[in-house]
């Protein structure tokens, strides 16, 4: 059965296997550079579900991989921020320096979280450029609408109620990426179509 980026997104591909949060390659030692693969986009877009995949698909090539699942990194590395501006804004920098740490030591790090604001997405890159480490943007396109529609975590739904505020890209700001080094259209797309969209992008740059 192929799997496709549907009201499952945003959750473990059936098909990972995962100890930690961590997948990595058996024996392998890495001479190939890291990098820090970074997936944006609107919440239920398909980011975890497409990071996961990824690692599974990096792994196979004997890559070091590690995906930053932001819902578990907000209960551990971030616990007590909440979601104002200056809170996600330093969400993401801390998120960023952790993947930059692992990058530089030759693991890949998959980060989906959403990263609502270009400006700290920005700074983030400017931190890999600086210390030498890949960074590779990647924008999951996914319409809002149709991410309302998938709504795996009923946040949407809840917004709608008045139930919470602040949603990313609803009544809260999702700047749009300008330049990411990758943009995925996941509508009806299988979600080994755009990992391998991306594992393509990534072996062109020497990272896979």
């Amino acid at each position: 059965m192929t799997e496709t980026i549907s009201s499952g997104a945003d959750v473990l591909a059936p098909s990972s296997t995962l100890s930690g949060g961590a997948i990595n390659s058996s024996d392998a030692v890495m001479a190939r550079p890291g990098a820090t693969v970074w997936l944006t986009g609107l919440p239920s877009a398909g980011k975890t579900t497409i990071a996961h995949a990824l690692a599974v698909r990096l792994v196979a090539q004997e890559r070091n991989v590690e995906v930053l699942d932001g819902d578990e990194l907000r209960t551990h590395l971030t616990a007590g921020l909440g979601f104002s501006r200056a809170d996600r804004d330093t969400n993401v920098l801390r998120v960023g320096f952790v993947a930059r740490l692992l990058a530089r030591n030759g693991i890949v790090a998959l980060v989906p979280v959403i990263a609502p604001y270009a400006a700290a997405r920005a700074q983030v890159r400017a931190d890999h450029q600086a210390d030498g480490v890949e960074f590779v943007e990647v924008h999951v396109a996914t319409p809002l609408d149709v991410c309302a529609e998938r709504d795996v975590k009923g946040l949407y739904a809840k917004q709608r109620a008045g139930e919470v505020s602040g949603l990313t890209g609803v009544d809260d700001p999702y700047e749009i990426p300008q330049n990411p080094e990758l943009r995925l259209d996941t509508q009806g797309r299988n979600v080994s179509e755009v990992v391998e969209q991306i594992y393509a992008a990534l072996r062109e740059r020497g990272l896979a």
